[in-house]
């Protein structure tokens, strides 16, 4: 099974808001899931408070980094705002 990172948008019409998602590749956008990782409202939050924009548990986004999940690409912009990314590297290239 293929697993990706990926959004799935909720939220009501014109005011979208995701969840960053571990699901398989086969799913469809806003079907079944693994596990959730984290939001992302790119609409929710003031442009002075950034953080509150993407919030990623960095430590699940890495574990399924390295059970061989492949980001997206929107989603891989947001794992490296939030550091997750770095994470990973410097995991990898610690092993």
């Amino acid at each position: 099974m293929a697993v990706k990172l990926r959004l799935v948008r909720i939220g009501k019409k014109k005011q979208p808001t995701y969840r960053l998602v571990a699901a398989d590749s086969r799913a469809p956008r806003n079907g079944k899931f693994l596990e959730i990782v984290g939001t992302y409202a790119p609409r929710g939050a003031s442009k002075a408070d950034p953080e509150t924009i993407v919030t990623i548990d960095n430590d699940k986004a890495v574990s399924w980094l390295q059970k061989g999940a492949q980001p997206t690409e929107r989603v891989a912009v947001l794992l490296k705002k939030s550091g997750a990314w770095e994470q990973f590297e410097a995991s990898k290239a610690a092993q």
